[in-house]
């Protein structure tokens, strides 16, 4: 009863289009209600201990350091190294998309950022170049959305506060499922280009790969000293974002020099105000894990889903296909702020790691994210490429097939992702 309370009041505040954190507001105060407790005091505190959380300080410091990349110069370096290396291929320009995609995942974290910015470059290329328009959307949407799941990631870090789980072990575990998804998306896209008919590009000679990589190396060195640092114990998540968003000024504006002071101010305003609508949104949903809690809602699901706990592939697979279905429907953080507190008492009882579930969890929210009817990243890059959704589906879907095919084989095989990740984690 008090989960189909929950529930019901948070699903019919979202059909109304409240915004997500007042839903889940709304949803907690019938909830307490309904368990006789009600108190604006108990909402406030538990909203303000939410967000006084050290994890939470990266997200403002990894959005900086993303936006700051995007304007100072970092992206299109990145681009530029890319063309050098893949651009001759057959469908060159979609190899360099995704290669483009792999290593900015490395610096923004966000796949709204990632979306936009290689829409912004290489959409009018591919166009130029002859590509058919609904397939450069879906290939660019489909890049996208590999950010968050390499690191640094900022949806990662709200699971790893939300479910309990190491930031920093998710942050070295979600390399190698990255890097999985961005193989998918060649193999696919060799698949599609066999018989393209459109022109080579010209072969970049070895100057002009060398200039390249020089021109592009301090972009590259960021994830390098992210990683290597969390790694090798030097600082924390939160630290690193820090790390980020110092390395990420410092080379735009003295190294660079394409960040201007009146572009930095911008940049910190821009970061501010994302900042604030993430935090809030963190605080209503700890709110309403709370008083998850306190009603034994997990307790609940767990009958449900009980007769699943002796079989974890099972059990993965059944969450899997609930949570697919949702992040067709909701965004990722708000998906990640309402499940994962669910889901996570389940996990740990069936003995489920639960590094492993909350990449699994990203990478299947992520698909959310090209898929409609909200698919976040698909409308951002419908708007910057003026195409429109019906051919933005078309081209997309052939690579949701293949994401949802690589999640299959990783809840099958779990080893892929559990193996060399206790191997980086040590």
């Amino acid at each position: 009863m008090t989960l189909a309370l929950f529930l019901g009041v948070l699903i019919g505040a979202i059909l109304l289009r409240l915004p997500v954190a007042f839903a889940l507001l709304l949803a907690a105060g019938a909830l307490m209600l309904n368990l006789g407790m009600f108190s604006a005091d108990i909402l406030s505190q538990s909203m303000i201990n939410g967000v006084d959380n050290f994890a939470l300080l990266a997200i403002p410091f990894f959005m900086i350091a993303g936006e700051v990349m995007a304007v100072g110069g970092l992206s299109d370096r990145i681009v530029k190294l890319a063309m050098t290396l893949v651009g001759h291929w057959r469908g060159g320009l979609g190899y360099v998309a995704i290669l483009t995609s792999i290593l900015l995942a490395g610096l923004s974290g966000s796949a709204v950022a990632d979306a936009a910015a290689l829409v912004s470059i290489l959409y009018p290329m591919m166009r130029k170049s002859g590509y058919p328009a609904f397939r450069s959307v879906g290939l660019l949407a489909a890049g996208g959305i590999i950010a968050p799941v390499i690191p640094p990631s900022l949806p990662l870090i709200i699971l790893g506060v939300a479910g309990n789980i190491s930031i920093a072990k998710l942050f070295i575990g979600g390399i190698v499922p990255g890097l999985l998804m961005g193989v998918a998306l060649m193999i696919t896209w060799r698949f599609m280009m066999r018989k393209s008919d459109i022109e080579l590009q010209p072969k970049a000679s070895r100057a002009e790969r060398v200039k390249a990589l020089k021109e592009s190396v301090w972009a590259l060195l960021l994830p390098v000293i992210i990683i290597v640092g969390i790694r090798m114990g030097v600082f924390t998540p939160t630290e690193a974002a820090v790390v980020a968003a110092v390395y990420a000024i410092v080379v735009s504006t003295v190294i660079y020099r394409e960040m201007s002071l009146a572009k930095l101010a911008q940049v910190l305003k821009s970061a501010g105000r994302s900042t604030a609508l993430v935090m809030f949104l963190v605080g209503a949903a700890m709110v309403a894990s709370w008083v998850i809690t306190i009603a034994q809602l997990p307790q609940q699901l767990a009958e449900l889903l009980g007769p699943l706990v002796d079989n974890p592939r099972l059990l993965m697979a059944a969450i899997m296909v609930v949570v697919l279905l949702v992040g067709m429907v909701m965004d990722l953080a708000p998906a990640i702020l309402i499940l994962v507190p669910l889901f996570m008492p389940l996990v740990r009882e069936a003995g489920i790691d639960p590094v492993y579930f909350g990449l699994m969890f990203v990478i299947n929210c992520c698909i959310g994210l090209i898929t409609p009817p909200v698919g976040t990243v698909l409308n951002v890059v419908c708007g910057i490429s003026k195409t429109t959704m019906s051919d933005a589906v078309r081209g997309v879907y052939p690579f949701v097939l293949v994401y949802i095919a690589l999640l299959a084989l990783f809840v099958l095989i779990p080893q892929i992702i559990t193996v060399p990740m206790h191997w980086l984690i040590g």
